[in-house]
């Protein structure tokens, strides 16, 4: 498989992976929120999906074939929130396991009595802190709207690159750390009172577990159904448009309006 990918995409050389214009085209049109992107975003979104080819090794658990549109879907999607901060958010480690649909990770708690409870958690991602990512396969389309599980995990891989998961990721010089801690976490405290009062929620539930979970899941809507997040979170939103460094709330309309601008 390596030597596969190697030879269809150019990783012997210094030049970022060679992607012929029909691949592309066709994984693209199985991606369609990224309709929001202007042509010169697009373009830098191929480069760094070529490039991150290039530096991230694939490998398919429990003899799971990764092919090529699989590994290019995830480039595309991996890249998406670093289209304007850079590859190096992602440095520091290389693999990606693809797993075919949900799969299980052993965990163990301890109460507060000091027994320990192991038990199995079926997850469709995970990412380890300075380790691979691991993703369940599941055709784009046939996911939820405002879901995306890659997206998710690796921007739990951004929050990661200043330590651990905790719903705080590197922040640019021009945003205020406080006003960042501020809005997520008045947001956060919102959401979940929403949760136990079993409201109906713009966000997926799951974003109730940790601040990082949060955080994860409205990156997700950020990109898939910014228009929603933006409604429901503004100050959310407005923080994520800065951290990003992407309206995808006035892109996501622009596509809507005059599809052929973008």
């Amino acid at each position: 498989m390596l030597e596969r990918l190697k030879s269809l995409f150019g990783l012997t050389s210094n030049r970022p992976a060679e992607v012929p214009q029909t691949l592309w085209n066709q994984v693209e049109a199985t991606l369609p929120f990224l309709a929001f992107l202007t042509a010169e975003e697009h373009a830098r979104l191929r480069l760094l999906a070529a490039n991150f080819l290039k530096e991230k090794q694939f490998h398919g658990a429990h003899d799971f074939e990764i092919d090529d549109p699989i590994m290019l879907s995830i480039a595309l999607q991996a890249c998406l929130p670093i289209l304007n901060i850079g590859l190096q958010a992602y440095r520091d480690w290389v693999g990606i396991i693809v797993y075919p649909g949900d799969f299980v990770v052993p965990r163990s708690v301890v109460d507060d009595d000091g027994v320990v409870h192991e038990y199995h958690d079926e997850v469709l991602g995970e990412a380890w802190e300075d380790g691979p990512v691991l993703l369940s396969w599941h055709l784009p389309r046939s996911m939820p709207e405002g879901f995306n599980v890659v997206i998710h995990e690796f921007a739990h891989k951004l929050d990661m690159s200043n330590g651990g998961a905790d719903g705080f990721p590197p922040l640019p010089a021009s945003m205020s750390r406080h006003r960042w801690a501020e809005v997520f976490s008045e947001a956060y405290a919102k959401f979940c009172d929403q949760v136990d009062q079993d409201e109906d929620t713009v966000l997926d539930p799951y974003a109730s577990e940790h601040p990082a979970e949060f955080f994860a899941v409205a990156s997700e809507a950020f990109f898939e159904s910014p228009l929603r997040l933006q409604n429901a979170y503004p100050e959310v939103y407005e923080q994520l448009r800065a951290l990003y460094r992407v309206d995808t709330a006035v892109g996501a309309l622009r596509a809507a309006n005059d599809p052929a601008a973008c």
